[in-house]
């Protein structure tokens, strides 16, 4: 049971990390919010048809959290494809993890945890383009991807307060109120292009890759491990998305970039001590 749940899990971030390539391909041809809005659109339709959320409908007093949930959600997807149209996938999901990692060490009281800061700092110091391996970096994007960390943590937090407000349908409505957001904008941005047969293939690809399958399979994971088990895994998600990178898009990284990639992960596990993870709540 274990193991299938281990395989479950890293199947998953393969799929999300295949997925975020195809996206990284898609991003020439409608730009980064038709791409936003091809994975989310697409999402939430198959989240409507499989949930039929309409059968949950939430209270008054859920709705504003269940709006700031989904307003997070569908910000961090569009700045985070703003920041792949110019710097690599690895370094955009190493900046972007930065979010999440902040959230456990604001949230955390042990002396070690100096030591996981220092470290945070080490690997964001390492993909800043403030060092020679990474002075060729664009600061825009730079800027996109840890917009995108600071979104994933209000995801986070919003997350969990909708999971109590409404249940196990807040990541529906979630989706829905995401795509209600973002798909008007990259409508507006590509236009009929979106609809051509060269790209909605590969939009369907991407929601599929990067949201319906890791989505399921984490659930059957986190029905089987541990929450530290499941946190420390989910921590290989920037090395993952590095290697996807580099095979599928031939993205090469500099020595003191993987470092950098590495010095986030390690923190990363870190803070995990034996407090549920806020890597649970993935994007």
């Amino acid at each position: 049971m274990a193991t299938a749940a281990l395989i479950s899990l890293v199947v998953a971030m393969l799929s999300f990390q295949v997925g975020a390539s195809v996206a990284k391909q898609l991003i020439p041809l409608v730009g980064a919010p038709g791409t936003t809005a091809l994975r989310l659109g697409i999402s939430a339709l198959v989240m409507v048809v499989a949930r039929r959320p309409w059968r949950s409908l939430p209270s008054r007093a859920a709705v504003p959290v269940l709006v700031a949930y989904g307003l997070s959600l569908g910000t961090m997807n569009f700045v985070f494809y703003q920041s792949l149209r110019t710097i690599p996938l690895g370094i955009a999901v190493g900046l972007e993890f930065t979010g999440p990692l902040a959230v456990a060490l604001l949230g955390s009281r042990h002396r070690m945890d100096y030591l996981w800061v220092a470290l945070a700092v080490l690997g964001l110091a390492c993909l800043l383009p403030v060092t020679r391996a990474s002075a060729h970096l664009d600061p825009s994007g730079v800027a996109y991807a840890l917009a995108a960390g600071v979104c994933w943590a209000l995801y986070i937090v919003f997350g969990k307060k909708a999971g109590h407000t409404h249940g196990a349908e807040a990541s529906t409505w979630g989706m829905l109120i995401a795509a209600a957001a973002i798909v008007p904008i990259g409508v507006a941005d590509a236009g009929r292009a979106l609809l051509t047969a060269d790209v909605l293939p590969r939009g369907f690809a991407v929601a599929m890759l990067s949201s319906a399958l890791p989505y399921s399979l984490e659930m059957v994971a986190l029905r089987r491990l541990s929450t530290k088990t499941y946190g420390t895994l989910m921590s290989v998600e920037p090395a993952i998305a590095a290697l996807a990178g580099l095979l599928l898009l031939g993205e090469h990284l500099a020595l003191l970039q993987w470092v950098g990639i590495g010095a986030v992960m390690v923190a990363s596990v870190g803070t995990l001590g034996d407090e549920p993870s806020v890597t649970e709540q993935m994007p």
